[in-house]
Formats: C-alpha cells, structure tokens, sequence
C-alpha cells in the first residue's frame, strides 16, 4: 500500500469542481474506494475533508483513489452548448467548454505545484516516479501496438470506460439517431463491441445450468479465459436494492457452470440510484465455492459520464 499525504490545497481544488448531490458524491467517493463512513459535514467542507482523510489514511492508496474521484472530471470534458438561448433573452451565455478548461487547468497547475502529475485514466503519480503507460488503444500511432498486460487490466479499461464510449453514441450529428442506453441489451451490446477487436471467443446468451428449478442465459462467456461477463441495469430508486439478490442469484448460476471460473459483474447505474455501491461490492466480490462449484466474482458499477 502507498500512502502519500494529500495537500490541503489539493484537497481543496478537487473540492471545487465536484458537483452533485451528496448522495451522488457519497457514490463517488465509495467506487472510488475512499474509506468511509461519509464526513456528516456541510457540502461546501465535506469533500475536502474527505480527500484529507484519504491521504491520511495508512491503509490507502491515496493517489489512486484521488486518480479514480477527478478521472471522470479530467478526462471527460462538457459538450459545447448552443449560445442561441442566450442571444434570443439578450443574456451571455458562457461557453461550459471554456468554464471547464479553466478549472481543469487549475487542477493540473495545483497537483504539479506540489509534486504530482494527473495522466489520463485516472492515474495520479509523485514527479519523478516512471510515467505511466497508456494502454488505451487507436490513441495515436506512437501508442499502436501497445496492449493491456493482462486481461484484468483490459477489463477494467473497457467497463470503466463503458460512459465514454457512449458520449458520442447518445450526442450524434444532427439528422443521425442517437442511441439512449435506457435498457439492459444497449449497455450489453456496447460492452460486446468493445471487446470484440480484443477477444476472438465471445459467446453472448449461452445457458447456464439449473439452480432452484430454473435456469437463464448469461451475457457473455469468454471459454478461453474461463470467464463470464454479466451486465445489470439499474432502472430505477426501486430496482437499485434488488440488483444485488439478482447477482446472487446468478452467482449460483455460474459457480456451476464448467466454464466459469471467473465472473465479472458490471452495473451500469446512469442516476446513481445506489446508495452504497461499496457495500455492495463488499458483499458480492470474492470467491464463492460449495460442493457443486467455485467461482471468482468481480464487481464493478459504473455511473453516467457528465
């Protein structure tokens, strides 16, 4: 584990352009893998407070949980805006692109001013430490060629990266339709094109055997790696609760299944109507054997890009 201190001044600009309600944040915070329970502080104090406990805290890695909460900020800038309103109501009306440059320009001046560097993905690193390497794929020809070591790693990048991916898909050009990713088949559809450049051997929808008298089909099954990948949706504050005995559910599935050794659960949570996505992990994540079978679960939620 590597601990680093984080500034108050750090802490205090990564404060600023965190936006939402404290539910939201509280989600934010806990995905990112910040130690809880939640600062019971006014909004204006409670995130700075947080981040400072992050860097005091020996038992965390505070740098990459400070890389996963400003990731999405750093990475994803806002869509410019049509300025036609504000013509019509004779009001100016600021360009979000410009406003975003601004505060991201700030959180890279206030990081290097004392001693760290923010890369994309992410990751944050103390100057002088070796630079991370990019392994996101088709970023420019001096990156070509160049491949996750491992197939964790792949995932991660893929499932993290599943709000990105859909930006340009939900905001297309004027006269195209635009896809919502409002049901459960949009997101698993996404996520198979996206590995399907990677990964040769994807089988979607392949049935698993039967548990309490019934049986269902999961989404991907990828045999050469013994690995399942299953995607859950979560539709609404109703719907949030029960996603977890739904992956109970299909967690006993697949510990029977010959070929899953391993079991990727990815939820895609828009409205981050879960209010306590790390309990949720805390629960589901690890390895699961009884006589009949033993499978390794993985659990990642991902919420909606700005």
């Amino acid at each position: 584990m590597s601990n680093v201190r984080l500034p108050v001044a750090v802490c205090a600009a990564v404060a600023e352009v965190l936006h939402g309600s404290h539910d939201s944040l509280n989600a934010l915070f806990e995905t990112a893998g910040a130690p809880g329970p939640p600062p019971d502080l006014a909004h204006h104090s409670k995130w700075k407070t947080w981040l400072q406990r992050i860097g005091n805290d020996p038992e965390v890695d505070s740098l990459a949980v400070l890389g996963n909460i400003i990731e999405e900020f750093m990475d994803l800038p806002p869509l410019p805006s049509s300025d036609a309103l504000g013509n019509i109501l004779g009001i100016e009306n600021p360009d979000p692109l410009e406003e975003y440059k601004k505060k991201r320009e700030r959180i890279v001046n206030v990081l290097e001013e004392h001693g760290f560097r923010y890369f994309r993905g992410g990751r944050v690193i103390t100057i002088g430490q070796p630079e991370p390497i990019d392994v996101t794929p088709n970023m420019g020809k001096q990156r070509e060629g160049i491949k996750p070591s491992t197939l964790d790693d792949l995932l991660k990048i893929i499932i993290r990266g599943l709000p990105r991916a859909m930006q340009p898909l939900i905001h297309r050009r004027k006269g195209f339709q635009s896809l919502s990713f409002s049901s459960e088949y949009d997101v698993q559809d996404l996520l198979h094109a996206l590995l399907r450049p990677w990964i040769s051997d994807i089988r979607p929808e392949e049935f698993t055997p039967s548990y309490a008298g019934s049986n269902t089909r999961m989404d991907f099954l990828l045999p050469a790696h013994n690995l399942v990948i299953e995607t859950k949706r979560v539709r609404d504050k109703a719907h949030a609760p029960k996603v977890g005995d739904e992956l109970i559910i299909d967690i006993e599935h697949y510990r029977k299944h010959p070929n899953a050794d391993h079991l990727w659960c990815v939820i895609y949570d828009p409205e981050l109507y879960i209010t306590n996505p790390g309990g949720m992990i805390s629960d589901l994540e690890g390895r699961r054997s009884t006589p009949d079978g033993t499978v390794n679960v993985k659990v990642v939620i991902v919420g909606a890009s700005a």
